[in-house]
Order: structure tokens, then C-alpha cells, then sequence
């Protein structure tokens, strides 16, 4: 963990998979025993909407945020906010700002690992901030800086980025498009907790990233915003048409399907219809799917 009054002279080298297994970013995206995914045209002016919207949000966003790191700082001993690196679009490293909600050096004896349920490292005002996404506000700023977008892929820290690059195919396709604050997987899923519900949410972040347009993210950001003040999200999404029935495909799990098999795109290899698994032309895909749902 990286606090704000830290310094940097020089940013971090953005290829940061170059000295993996399996290569550099391009060679990562292109590989060819995953489909390969296609973002939608609206990603092309995506970005610039949602920076509209960030500098209409923030005169709301910011007096709650510093009343949030205020009260931070007065519960618990450090700084109120905090950074990290993050992995951004086309595999670019950049700092993310967020509301610290654990104690201060969390991570010296463990290193970078996933947060479990009732972690004990999250302070009591800290679960509060967890529980309604409050501790995201100040990711605002990386929307007004062009680094991040409201809507889209979470943004992953590279050190876990390069152990799930190398155990889930196709998992860096995921960066074809600007991280976001929200996003489908986030409405759906809880936070990561293993591989198996990192590959969950890289189902629903693939489907975002080749279906994505306006009136998806428009209910994408009001179900966020009623979540934040306490509504039941779960509710929400099924009223405005987001839940989602997630299906790993094989080739997320071993990478490795016969060349008849490979779909053209990814929407191609995806369905999430509950009447069964099909192509895009209501044809049976030949691959075997396993139904996974959020647990209650």
C-alpha cells in the first residue's frame, strides 16, 4: 500500500508482463486459443461522456469526500486517503486513489493478497465505506485525469495481474477498454475471493466490453448511485434488466479447445441466456458450460 505523501520520481514501466510466460501485453491479447473480443464502437466516445459527468459530479462528490477522509483519520491512526498501482487500458500502470479503510501497513507481513470476509485488517468505519462503495469516490479524480472511465472493467494491482494473466487464458482482454469505477461484474458479483470468481466477473467484463453502449451504462450508474445510498443492488439490477446468469466456458479454466471450436468473438462464444448456452445465431455451441450464480 502506497499513501499519498509518499513520492515517486519515476512511473513504473508499463510492460509490466514482459518478463512472464506468456510475453508481452500483444501477444497476450492475440493468443489464439481464446476468442478475441471487439469493443463496441461506443467506446470511442465513452470516455469523453463520462468525463462530462465527473466534472458535473464533483462539486457533490467533493465535500463528501474529504468530510469521509476527515472522519478516516479521526477513527483510526494514518493518512485518510491512499494509492495503488493499477493495470489500465492496454496494460498501462497508474495510480489509484481511494478512502483507506485498513489499518496502516495492512499488507507488511502478507504482501498484496485478496480481502476476506470479516478481514480483520478493515477498520470498523472502513467496513462501512466497503460495504456502500464509498471508499471509491476519490477515483473521480482518475476519471478527470483520463486514466479511468465510470463504467467498465475494475482496474486489477499488477502483481495479481500477472499470476491471472498466466493462469486464465484470455484474461487481459479485459484491458482492451478504459477501467471503470463500476461495472456489470460489479453489480452481479461479490469482490474476488479465488480463480474461479476471477473468471466470473472476466465473463461479464468481456460481455460489457463487446456490448456496451449508453442505455447499459445509464442503468449500470443508477443502480450504482441507489446502491450508495443503501438500497438492495441485487433488486435493482433484476428491475433494471442487469442481472446475469454467468457460464465459464472451458477455455477459461485450461486454455486449450480444438481449432473447430474457437468462435469468431467473444460475443460469439458467450451466451447468458437461462434457456441455455447458444452462439449469437441460436445454434448450439459445441463446448461444455458451467452454470455458476452468485451465492445468496
Amino acid at each position: 500500500m502506497s499513501v499519498l505523501p509518499r513520492r515517486t520520481t519515476a512511473f513504473p514501466n508499463s510492460n509490466f508482463l514482459a518478463d512472464t510466460e506468456t510475453g508481452s501485453l500483444p501477444e497476450v491479447l492475440t493468443h489464439p486459443d481464446v476468442p478475441l473480443v471487439r469493443p463496441a464502437a461506443y467506446f470511442r466516445w465513452q470516455p469523453a461522456m463520462a468525463w462530462c459527468l465527473a466534472v458535473i459530479m464533483s462539486p457533490i462528490v467533493l465535500p463528501l469526500t474529504v468530510f469521509l477522509v476527515l472522519l478516516v483519520r479521526l477513527t483510526s491512526p494514518g493518512p485518510g486517503l491512499y494509492r495503488q498501482l493499477r493495470v489500465g487500458k492496454n496494460g498501462k500502470l497508474f495510480w489509484i486513489y481511494k478512502i483507506r479503510t485498513m489499518y496502516c501497513d495492512a499488507e507488511k507481513e502478507t504482501g498484496p493478497v485478496w480481502t476476506a470476509e470479516n478481514d480483520p485488517r478493515i477498520t470498523p468505519v472502513g467496513r462501512m465505506l466497503r460495504r456502500f462503495h464509498l471508499d471509491e469516490l476519490p477515483q473521480l479524480l482518475n476519471v478527470l485525469k483520463g486514466e479511468m472511465t465510470l463504467i467498465g472493467p475494475r482496474p486489477e494491482r499488477p502483481e495479481f495481474a500477472q499470476v491471472l494473466a498466466k493462469a486464465i487464458p484470455g484474461y487481459l482482454q479485459r484491458c482492451a477498454v478504459l477501467p471503470g469505477i463500476t461495472g456489470l461484474a460489479q453489480i452481479n458479483l461479490p469482490p474476488d475471493s479465488d480463480l474461479d470468481s476471477v473468471r466470473r466477473k472476466l465473463v461479464l467484463d468481456l460481455e460489457y466490453i463487446e456490448r456496451g453502449n449508453f442505455w447499459l451504462d445509464a442503468r449500470i450508474f443508477l443502480c450504482t448511485a441507489l446502491k450508495l445510498v443503501g438500497l438492495p443492488g441485487l433488486r435493482i439490477a433484476r428491475w433494471l434488466g442487469l442481472t446475469r446468469t454467468v457460464r465459464v466456458p472451458d477455455w477459461m479454466r485450461h486454455g486449450a479447445i480444438s481449432d473447430t471450436n474457437i468462435p469468431k468473438t467473444y460475443t460469439d462464444a458467450v451466451s447468458h441466456s437461462v434457456s441455455g448456452p447458444h452462439n449469437g445465431h441460436r445454434r448450439p455451441f459445441p463446448m461444455r458450460w458451467t452454470p455458476v450464480r452468485k451465492p445468496r
